[in-house]
């Protein structure tokens, strides 16, 4: 089957890096050449797509620019060394509530373009060496802001309070490039306190849906390929 090519939408289980799952696909498939466009942190869900064969990695470039939609929970109250669930809390606040109004008016803050400092835990290199790369070894280094563009970000829930934490559910649209963990963290500042996320799922990498994907552990070495799709010219960006 090595001359089979195309992409597959698949549905990233959590607990997995973006890597696993290519190594799994190269297991399934005996084929190397394997590439997925935007990678999904291991305790995020969500549409991940694979391209399979050189001539489909030639294109995952496409993708990676495409604009996305997340439902990520975010706390607030506390944050984590990573921003996200995974990593340890570092600094926890005095307890305080929130109405959706509030929360909502932050939101608007942060609607249409605006600029994010990428988290120390990223994958982003600075001078040939990857940000997690130095975190891992205790140093912070200064980063530039980069410009994004937030066009929709709404309240999907109401903020709930348990452990001293509030929870609330949000739905982002974003241009690629965007920082979730990262819109949480500013959203608290903007809130006067701290924050985190602790579910995040993708469900979209414009024009495709997490509802059009295949859950990892359906897949066989005897069906991944009947789930290959071809994308029309005119699904790739100029």
């Amino acid at each position: 089957m090595t001359d089979i090519s195309g992409f597959l939408l698949i549905d990233k289980p959590a607990g997995m890096t973006s890597h696993d799952v290519v190594d799994q696909l190269r297991n399934l498939s005996g084929i190397r050449k394997i590439g997925h466009a935007g990678t999904l942190d291991p305790f995020a869900t969500g549409l991940l797509i694979l391209a399979i064969s050189r001539k489909a990695t030639r294109q995952i470039s496409q993708f990676v620019k495409r604009d996305k939609e997340y439902v990520a929970t975010f706390v607030l109250g506390a944050t984590s060394d990573t921003l996200d669930k995974d990593g340890k809390i570092v600094r926890a606040d005095e307890v305080k509530t929130f109405t959706p109004e509030q929360i909502k008016a932050a939101m608007l803050e942060l609607t249409g373009a605006i600029k994010q400092i990428p988290p120390m835990y990223s994958a982003l290199k600075v001078k040939g060496k990857k940000l997690y790369e130095l975190a891992r070894q205790g140093k912070e280094i200064e980063r530039e802001p980069r410009p994004v563009t937030i066009f929709e970000f709404s309240l999907q829930s109401d903020p709930a309070v348990s452990d001293g934490l509030i929870r609330f559910q949000t739905r982002i649209r974003c241009s690629s490039g965007t920082y979730i963990r990262v819109l949480a963290q500013d959203i608290a500042e903007k809130l006067g306190t701290l924050g985190y996320v602790e579910v995040l799922r993708r469900t979209e990498i414009d024009p495709y849906r997490v509802e059009e994907a295949t859950a990892l552990e359906e897949l066989t070495a005897e069906n991944w390929h009947k789930k290959l799709i071809d994308v029309p010219e005119s699904d790739m960006l100029p």
